[in-house]
């Protein structure tokens, strides 16, 4: 039976569309466990990068970053250039959903915190993003999940309302901000379940 409640599925991007995590850059150039460990525990790390999907641009993170720890400086500017590289590949299973959703008549849509500048490097060779009919970027709108104000800029951009979109996301805090939107949404942990659950809402 179809849930025909559910207009378009939204995506987030990382770790639900594509594997992310820095240290499959940086476990390539350090080589001492030490320092790798102090690069991505102190150095350059997910609370740092989330800066710049916030919308700070990297001319101003690097610099300040290198002024930081003057030591590491070599491994910060790998960040800036280098970025493909902490994307290893898709999320086994995720991307046939996707394919699945569009070629049944799904209006797919995603909503993601990525840098704009890192975004610019990452889209244009994937092409499944083909698919979607819009995609917001926080790195370009200057704000990002779980803030409200992203999925209220969401539901203009998507042009429906919130209860009328399936939001499927890996990170808790921003599944509970949608959900407090009035999304429906699914927490994704792995491709099988949530293939389940779109079974279950008779969307694939």
């Amino acid at each position: 039976m179809s849930d025909n409640s559910i207009e378009a599925v939204v995506f987030d991007v990382g770790r639900v569309l594509y594997q992310w995590q820095l240290s499959a850059l940086f476990q390539k150039i350090v080589d001492d466990p030490e320092r790798l460990e102090k690069v991505l525990g102190e150095v350059v790390t997910e609370e740092w990068h989330f800066l710049h999907d916030a919308g700070r641009p990297l001319a101003q993170m690097v610099p300040e970053r290198i002024a930081l720890y003057p030591d590491f400086a070599e491994e910060i500017r790998a960040y800036a250039t280098r970025f493909n590289e902490t994307i290893p590949g898709p999320v086994p299973g995720s991307h046939a959903l996707v394919e699945r959703l569009d070629e049944a008549g799904m209006p797919l849509f995603a909503i993601t915190n990525f840098g704009a500048e890192f975004w610019a490097g990452f889209r244009p060779q994937e092409r499944i993003f083909d698919r979607f009919r819009d995609i917001v970027v926080s790195g370009e709108e200057r704000v990002a999940k779980p803030d409200p104000a992203i999925f209220a800029l969401a539901e203009r951009r998507f042009g429906l309302p919130a209860a009328s979109m399936l939001f499927i996301d890996d990170n808790p805090v921003n599944i509970e901000a949608a959900r407090n939107c009035g999304w429906q949404v699914h927490h994704f942990t792995e491709a099988r379940l949530l293939e389940n659950d779109l079974n279950e809402r008779g969307l694939i």
